[in-house]
């Protein structure tokens, strides 16, 4: 995982490496059984240099207790590692260049259960998987089984996959906090808690 921080420090395979102030490569134990994607730091995120510690992540972390989870215990991470200005949605080709650390991440932790914290890190997961992605409300409320990377090769994870609302949209649709609470406990659940 160092190698990954030092070359995604170094990165200026897109255009976001001009405007950021720090990579957001992700924190968490290297022996997670939970991965938590996200799409893409936010302004708090890239001052800091660490994942989910703004208004969303304080949510997130509440949830995350909710549902029996520890933060201390979850690798959480985005798919694109530095903030898009203006925290624009990430684009293709931003989400491309981040693609091969994002998953020398999944095999470094090889998490039992990946939970996609909205549309793009969802949209992402399942076509690495050869899934095909309607929207985060329709797939969001089940697991399924994936396997990423290259059984070919012999280097691949095999996990379950909660798609689920970013919870930022929670901060401006309350209602979406116990759709995200349910699919954070799925995930407990999965591990044969709760």
């Amino acid at each position: 995982m160092e190698a990954v921080r030092r070359e995604v420090e170094g990165c200026r395979k897109c255009g976001l490496w001009r405007s950021r102030t720090n990579v957001v490569v992700g924190e968490g134990p290297l022996n997670a059984e939970v991965m938590l994607i996200g799409e893409a730091p936010g302004r708090i995120e890239d001052e800091t240099g660490r994942p989910f510690v703004g208004p969303a992540g304080k949510l997130l972390d509440s949830l995350l207790r909710e549902a029996g989870l520890g933060r201390e215990e979850v690798y959480i991470t985005n798919v694109v590692k530095c903030r898009p200005p203006g925290n624009r949605d990430p684009r293709e080709e931003e989400i491309r260049a981040c693609t091969p650390y994002l998953e020398r991440q999944i095999l470094v932790i090889r998490p039992k259960v990946i939970v996609a914290l909205g549309r793009h890190s969802a949209s992402w997961l399942y076509q690495r998987a050869g899934l095909r992605f309607t929207s985060i409300t329709r797939e969001r409320g089940a697991a399924k089984r994936i396997v990423l990377g290259s059984p070919l090769l012999g280097d691949f994870v095999k996990a379950y996959l909660v798609p689920t609302l970013h919870p930022a949209s929670a901060l401006y649709n309350p209602s979406y906090r116990g759709l995200i609470l349910e699919d954070l406990m799925l995930a407990a659940k999965l591990l044969g808690r709760g």
